[in-house]
């Protein structure tokens, strides 16, 4: 299962409105030359990009006659419904897998135990519950939007320990160093859309494209970008553009992004964005990338432009979930308490 969650993990942002989904066919006990170190044979598959084929197909299709009486294991139910491409349970019945492990129920209600009743029916063992704490958190964008209609919103911040963003004068570039700028692209990657206000879109004019070396696992080429989306108008000639323009209220505008398919979106400021996303409690998960470095006083910008809690009782408190090390720099990634 940690082998599909791993495919799953490469596909991130590029299947919505589709999960994405990780699947590994091991064949049966006595139909496994080609292994490596005395491990048996497997084979993987992930999601291909919207109206192409579900992880499962891809895994079935690598393993061939060999998947006859194997094991599948898959992160998701497998769909009992036709939609863009028929129902994967067909595949598996035809493929004449003996036994199918999953790791979480479809929340779709599309599917919702249905792919578990077919498979059963067709004299298929089912266990599911492997791995689920893992598989629940990758698809939480997935559990998200099809709970909600609107996508996983994730928020990154780059600041000084002393949580600044830029200096007094309007420099900002750079406060972190390159593995984490590095990593803040593979969040881009794994985003549907990137989120940023017409402010920061005049002062910064970002291109918010994912540029990564191309044997980067997370490589997007130039037809894969995630969409841009500007909080406002942006200016004629801005390097963001082409980009949405939305304004108006923020859970309607995700309410708009979800209708569209979206899964996962990754607002990157600037301060009163990141302000108006958090104080309206929008924000799913957080990620800081922190310097070693201090401005040392109260004039430079701050992370949030926009008022405090009043009290330490309103005071917002999150899980964290890792604290790293980039090069130096920290990052330190927290979920909302709901999330």
């Amino acid at each position: 299962m940690r082998r599909a969650l791993a495919s799953a993990e490469l596909v991130r942002g590029r299947t919505s409105p589709n999960p994405w989904v990780g699947a590994v066919v091991v064949p049966a006990p006595g139909d496994q030359p080609g292994g490596v170190d005395g491990e048996p044979a497997w084979f993987a598959g992930a999601t291909a990009p919207a109206g192409g084929s579900h992880a499962e197909v891809v895994a079935l299709r690598a393993a061939g006659a060999r998947a006859r009486s194997g094991t599948l294991y898959v992160t998701l139910e497998p769909c009992a419904h036709h939609g863009r491409t028929p129902p994967c349970t067909d595949a598996i019945v035809e493929a004449g897998i003996r036994r199918v492990v999953i790791g979480i129920e479809d929340p779709d209600p599309l599917v919702s135990g249905r792919g578990i009743a077919e498979l059963r029916s067709a004299g298929i063992e089912v266990d599911q519950g492997c791995a689920h704490a893992e598989v629940d958190e990758q698809l939480a964008a997935y559990r998200k939007h099809r709970r909600t209609g609107r996508p996983w919103v994730v928020l990154k911040l780059a600041a000084t320990l002393d949580g600044r963003i830029a200096a007094p004068d309007g420099t900002s570039q750079w406060i972190t160093g390159e593995a984490a700028r590095l990593d803040a692209h593979h969040l881009r990657a794994q985003a549907d859309a990137v989120v940023v206000g017409a402010g920061t879109v005049r002062s910064d004019d970002p291109r918010l494209t994912v540029r990564l070396a191309p044997a980067d696992p997370f490589f997007r080429g130039p037809d894969a970008q995630p969409v841009r989306v500007v909080l406002g108008h942006a200016p004629p000639g801005a390097a963001v553009l082409p980009a949405m323009e939305m304004s108006g209220d923020l859970g309607t505008i995700l309410d708009e992004l979800g209708s569209r398919g979206m899964l996962q979106v990754l607002v990157e400021g600037g301060a009163r964005v990141a302000h108006a996303f958090h104080a309206e409690g929008l924000v799913d998960r957080y990620v800081l990338y922190l310097a070693p470095a201090l401005f040392g006083g109260d004039d430079a910008r701050p992370l949030f432009d926009g008022p405090a809690a009043p009290t330490l009782g309103a005071l917002w408190r999150g899980r964290v979930r890792s604290v790293s090390s980039l090069e130096g720099d920290l990052r330190v990634e927290l979920f909302s308490p709901e999330g």
